[in-house]
């Protein structure tokens, strides 16, 4: 099964100086950044039938990433202006 990349930097390549930029100069975006990619890599571990999950715990998984992803971006465009 081919399992899509969710990571910040294919998400917003065109953002990728401001992921940079905030990752370094910014605790709660760096912290937020992390539990992103620790979620992304938990949600393709399971999707790739590596490692199993109820569909509950799959979507419940899901449904943080997208509320991180939504706040990282708010971020990314705050810092952009």
């Amino acid at each position: 099964m081919i399992v899509e990349a969710h990571d910040l930097h294919h998400e917003f390549p065109e953002m990728a100086d401001q992921i940079r930029e905030l990752k370094m100069n910014n605790r709660h975006f760096a912290k937020l950044f992390d539990e992103y990619h620790e979620l992304d890599h938990e949600v393709r571990r399971i999707e790739e039938e590596k490692e199993a999950a109820s569909d509950e715990r799959l979507e419940g998984l899901k449904v943080r990433r997208v509320a991180l992803k939504d706040e990282l971006y708010g971020m990314l465009t705050a810092a952009a202006v």
